[in-house]
C-alpha cells in the first residue's frame, strides 16, 4: 500500500511539475531564439523550440525529490541510491543544452557520454559484469564488464538521440520503456528504479501531448532531452544486468532472460541506429553525419502523418517485446529468448525500412497506395483535433501575420504540404494544403518547369496525377 502510495505522489508530482513550468520554459527558448531550424533533412515545417527537455527534466526530479520524501517519511529509508544517476543526468541535460544552443562536436559529446558512464560505474558500483548463464556465462571480470558497460551506453545514449525525428517518436518510445522497466522494478521490490522510471514516464506526458497536437505550444526534446533519457535508459539496463541484481535473481528462478528483454525495450532506436550507421559507414560517410534514412523518414515519405509514424513504430516495439514474452512463457531456453528478439528486430525493424525503400524507388502502385492511404492519416484539419489544439496553445500569444505576400504564403503552403513525401496526388495537394485550387495547380506548374517538382505519374490526358518535391 505504502509503495503504491509513493508512485501515485511521484507520478503526480512529476505530471503537474512538467504542466506548471511548461510554457515558461517555451517563452525562454522562443525569446532567445533557441529553436530548431527547418533544412532539408528536417521534417518541420517551421521552426521549433528546443528546450522541451529541460521541462520533462524538471518534472522527473520533481518527481523522483517527492517519492524520496515519502520515503523518508514514512519508511525512514531515503532514495540514496538514485544519487549517481541524477548526477549523470544532470551533466547530460548541461551537454544537450549546450550543444542545442552552441552546438558540439559528435566526439566531443561522445568523450563526455563515456567519462560520464565511467564515473556513474564507479560511484554506483554496477555495470553490466554477468550473462547469468547465457551461453553458459555467468560473473566476469570488471576489466571486460566495465569497457562493455560503457559500450553499450555510450550505443543507448545515442541511439535515443538519433531516434528522435519525428513529433511523439522519442517521448512516446519513453513512456512506453520507462513504464516496462518501473513494472519489473516494482515487481521485485526495487522502488528507487521504479520511483525514476514511473516518475520519467509521467513528466513526459504532458510534454507528448503539446508535441504531437500543438502547434504555437510545440517543443521538442532537444539533445539535453535525448541525452537524458538515454542516459536512464542506460542505467535501467545496467540495473537490470548487474550481478548482484534483484532483477536478474528474480528472472534467474524463472528462467527469462534478461538481456533479450532489455534488447526487446530497446528495440527500435536501437536496431534502426545499428543499420543507419552501417549504411552510413558503408557509403563511406561518418555514422554521425544526420540524414534521412531512419525508419521514421519511408513512413514520412509515403505521405504517413508524424502522430501514425510514432503509433507504428511504437506498436513494432512492442511486438518485438511480445515476442520475447511469448518466447518466455514458453520455456524457450536463454540463448534461443535471445535470438528470437534478434530475429524479430531485424524482421520488422531492418525489414519494414527496406520494404518500404523499394516500393518508394520503384514508385510501384503499392507506393501509389500508401500515398493515397497516408493522406488520410493527417488528421490535423479535423475538428477534434483543431479543438485540442487550439486548447493547448490557449496560453501563447498569437502570431503576427502582416506583411506576408498572399502568393509567397500559398507558395509555401504547396511546398510544406509536400515536403519529405515520397508521393503526393495532385488532387490531395488541392484539397488539403490550404492554398486554392488555381493557386496549387499555377504553383505546381512552375514547379514542375524549374525543376522544383518531379512528376511521378500522369494521368491518361497527360496532366500529373502524382508528384514529388525534386531532391535531386
Amino acid at each position: 500500500m505504502l509503495t503504491a502510495f509513493q508512485i501515485v505522489i511521484s507520478c503526480l508530482v512529476a505530471f503537474f511539475a512538467v504542466k506548471w513550468v511548461y510554457f515558461k520554459v517555451l517563452k525562454v527558448a522562443a525569446n532567445n531564439r533557441i529553436v530548431d531550424v527547418p533544412n532539408s533533412r528536417k521534417l518541420q515545417k517551421r521552426p521549433v523550440p528546443l528546450l522541451g527537455g529541460i521541462a520533462v527534466f524538471f518534472g522527473l526530479i520533481a518527481g523522483v525529490l517527492a517519492g524520496s520524501s515519502c520515503s523518508f517519511l514514512l519508511t525512514d529509508d531515503p532514495h540514496l541510491s538514485l544519487g549517481p544517476v541524477i548526477c549523470a543526468v544532470v551533466i547530460m541535460i548541461y551537454t544537450g543544452a549546450l550543444d542545442d544552443v552552441e552546438g558540439l562536436s559528435p566526439w566531443i559529446r561522445i568523450l563526455i557520454e563515456i567519462l560520464t558512464i565511467l564515473a556513474l560505474v564507479f560511484a554506483s558500483g554496477s555495470c553490466i559484469d554477468s550473462f547469468h548463464g547465457l551461453w553458459g556465462i555467468d560473473s566476469f571480470s570488471w576489466w571486460l564488464a566495465v569497457p562493455l558497460t560503457v559500450f553499450a551506453g555510450v550505443g543507448i545514449i545515442n541511439a535515443i538521440n538519433m531516434i528522435d525525428g519525428v513529433n511523439g517518436l522519442c517521448s512516446g518510445l519513453c513512456i512506453v520503456s520507462s513504464l516496462i522497466f518501473g513494472s519489473m522494478f516494482l515487481k521485485v521490490g526495487e522502488l528507487p528504479n521504479a520511483v525514476l522510471a514511473f516518475s520519467l514516464a509521467a513528466a513526459t506526458v504532458p510534454f507528448i501531448f503539446h508535441n504531437v497536437f500543438g502547434r504555437k505550444s510545440k517543443m521538442f526534446l532537444g539533445d539535453a532531452g535525448t541525452l537524458m533519457v538515454g542516459m536512464i535508459m542506460t542505467w535501467f539496463t545496467i540495473s537490470f544486468l548487474r550481478s548482484d541484481s534483484s532483477v536478474m535473481l528474480f528472472a534467474a528462478q524463472q528462467r527469462l532472460n534478461m538481456i533479450a528483454m532489455t534488447l526487446a525495450i530497446l528495440s527500435v532506436p536501437v536496431f534502426d541506429t545499428l543499420r543507419v550507421m552501417a549504411q552510413r559507414m558503408y557509403h563511406g560517410k561518418s555514422p554521425f553525419r544526420p540524414d534521412r534514412t531512419h525508419l521514421h523518414h519511408v513512413f514520412v515519405r509515403a505521405g504517413v502523418s508524424h502522430s501514425v509514424t510514432t503509433l507504428l513504430e511504437i506498436l513494432i516495439n512492442l511486438a518485438i517485446v511480445l515476442v520475447w514474452v511469448i518466447f518466455a512463457k514458453l520455456g524457450s531456453g536463454l540463448d534461443v529468448q535471445l535470438y528470437a528478439v534478434v530475429i524479430s528486430s531485424v524482421l520488422l525493424v531492418w525489414g519494414v525500412y527496406f520494404f518500404f525503400r523499394w516500393h518508394e524507388r520503384h514508385h510501384t502502385p503499392f507506393m501509389h497506395k500508401l500515398a493515397k492511404f497516408g493522406i488520410k492519416s493527417h488528421l490535423g484539419h479535423t475538428e477534434t483535433w483543431q479543438r485540442l489544439e487550439t486548447w493547448l496553445d490557449l496560453p501563447v500569444a498569437e502570431e503576427e501575420f502582416e506583411g506576408i505576400d498572399a502568393v509567397e504564403q500559398d507558395r509555401k503552403a504547396v511546398y510544406e504540404f509536400m515536403k519529405g513525401k515520397a508521393e503526393v496526388f495532385v488532387n490531395d495537394v488541392k484539397e488539403r494544403c490550404g492554398a486554392g485550387e488555381d493557386s496549387v495547380g499555377k504553383i505546381l506548374a512552375d514547379g514542375i518547369s524549374s525543376g522544383a517538382v518531379k512528376v511521378v505519374l500522369r494521368d491518361s490526358e497527360g496532366r500529373p496525377e502524382i508528384v514529388t518535391l525534386n531532391e535531386e
